[in-house]
């Protein structure tokens, strides 16, 4: 059996488009909660300037899996012109 895998997925909005990065968040979050492995998928940062997601997954598997799922194309689509920069995930 595999190590969890923990991630911090680090979000900075263009100026004027924290709302709406927050609501493309938890629209995604909503629905990656249900996605076998995922033990935790959740913001514990949210200020006008940046944004963090942490994410805890059983396996590598679980995680390739979702990283090639609907719910990050539609996040990634939804936020493609709301970023000042690109998403930086770090592996903890």
């Amino acid at each position: 059996m595999s190590a969890p895998i923990d991630l911090l997925a680090t979000f900075i909005p263009n100026d004027g488009e924290f709302f709406r990065v927050k609501l493309a968040l938890d629209i995604a979050i909503d629905e990656v909660v249900n996605e076998p492995g995922c033990i935790r998928y959740e913001l514990t940062e949210a200020s006008e300037d940046k944004l963090v997601l942490t994410e805890r997954w059983a396996s590598q598997e679980d995680l390739d899996t979702h990283s090639k799922g609907t719910a990050v194309q539609d996040l990634n689509e939804s936020l493609s012109a709301l970023l000042a920069e690109p998403v930086k995930l770090e592996k903890l």
